[in-house]
């Protein structure tokens, strides 16, 4: 067994912490190559003789039910163990011992991801993992490569973020002509963009009644297509006052909408009045609609169990009709969804288990019984068939030809 200064490099066994003792910090390099080199846990292996590369199986924990193979000998649980932050009498919580040991792996500088997979199959997902003698491009490792993390230090990663200078930058925007999508594009213009409906062209005399050419230009998609006649014309009565146009203003961290337009323009979002009742945008009025610090005081709340819900950052304008009302927004005329990119992003980056990867979400697949084993047999049967199909065909040996189905010389067997 490898060892490092003074201890074991194995699973803690008798020498487990008490329930008082801190998560410690432990190096992941030195321990995760003894344990590879080991092993002891089933698939967990070197895959080139240089022992560069190993393999780490990438179960599902989510799948499994509780007591199953994965509350046993994992090298999550192993991880959990030797850190402190799994001890003797915690209840298992394979999801979480997972999420440990991948967010130790993403943050060190001495691994490096090669292939994650195969996200196609649920039947054995698995994970390739390169060693690094030097940190890739130069940056000296150090020894912050080692002890996972846990909901506080993503809580800080967040905290961190208010302070940072994120700009909203880009803005999914989705049209929709009475609920049926007729238009959809991202936006990326720092200053943001203006939504109208004219042949005119706005020119720098005329940023009084334009707004700035800065902004990125967005018309709104012709009626023409709409299939139902009443419902056609009362969309061009609306479009037909919209020249002046609603401008969504971008600065630093914060949305603006400054409506120009003759249309009334009513909306909803996460800084709109809780007030029930319709919500105007007031002709000429700056209105805040969104705000990227808002937002991650709601995250960071989310993270640590304060709000059962994620904040919300979607924002819905609904034109020349009021909203929200009795109505649903199906029915709505004119409507147009914003999505602040940057908070659609973090979102997805802190939410279940932190991790982009395919494996946080929690699919329900059954476990495979007899006949599943049996149509993975039939498949690998057909698969080596379509193989031997493309094979080119086999050449005669010399002699006189029997046929396509010649049989062997000699007596039928009986």
């Amino acid at each position: 067994m490898l060892r490092w200064p003074g201890r074991a490099l194995g699973t803690r066994g008798d020498s487990a912490p008490s329930a008082m003792d801190p998560p410690r910090r432990v190096r992941l390099k030195p321990w995760l190559v003894a344990q590879v080199s080991s092993r002891r846990f089933p698939g967990l292996r070197w895959l080139d003789p240089e022992r560069r590369r190993f393999v780490i199986p990438w179960g599902h924990a989510t799948r499994n039910p509780p007591g199953g193979p994965q509350d046993h000998d994992t090298i999550f649980k192993a991880w959990a163990q030797e850190t402190g932050r799994f001890r003797a009498g915690d209840p298992p919580d394979p999801p979480r011992w997972k999420a440990t040991l991948r967010c130790a792996l993403n943050k060190s500088r001495e691994f490096r991801l090669l292939l994650d997979g195969p996200r196609g199959s649920p039947a054995q997902p698995f994970r390739v993992y390169e060693l690094c003698e030097e940190p890739p491009g130069g940056a000296e490792g150090g020894d912050e490569d080692d002890y996972g993390c846990s909901g506080e230090e993503d809580v800080s990663q967040l905290q961190k973020m208010t302070s940072l200078s994120i700009d909203v930058t880009d803005l999914e925007l989705k049209f929709q002509y009475r609920g049926r999508q007729v238009c959809a594009l991202t936006v990326s213009n720092p200053h943001g963009c203006r939504l109208f409906h004219s042949s005119l062209e706005p020119t720098r005399e005329q940023e009084e009644l334009f707004g700035p050419l800065t902004l990125e230009q967005v018309p709104f998609p012709a009626p023409d297509t709409i299939p139902n006649e009443k419902q056609r014309f009362y969309t061009h009565q609306l479009l037909d006052v919209l020249d002046r146009g609603l401008i969504l203003e971008l600065q630093g961290q914060d949305l603006f909408a400054l409506r120009l337009c003759q249309c009334k323009v009513f909306w909803t979002g996460p800084c709109a009045s809780p007030q029930p009742g319709p919500n105007p945008i007031q002709r000429e009025r700056r209105t805040k609609l969104f705000s990227l610090e808002g937002f991650l005081n709601g995250l960071i709340q989310f993270q640590k169990g304060q709000t059962p819900t994620p904040p919300p950052f979607e924002i819905f304008l609904c034109f020349g009709e009021e909203w929200p009302d009795q109505k649903p927004k199906e029915k709505k005329l004119i409507t147009v969804q914003v999505v602040p990119v940057a908070a659609r992003l973090l979102l997805e980056m802190f939410s279940g288990e932190l991790s982009w990867s395919a494996d946080s979400i929690p699919l329900q697949i059954s476990h495979p019984d007899l006949k599943d084993r049996m149509v993975e047999q039939f498949k690998e049967l057909h698969q080596l068939w379509q193989s031997h199909q493309r094979l080119p065909p086999a050449q005669p040996p010399p002699g006189p030809s029997a046929g396509a189905w010649a049989l062997p010389p000699g007596p039928l067997p009986h």
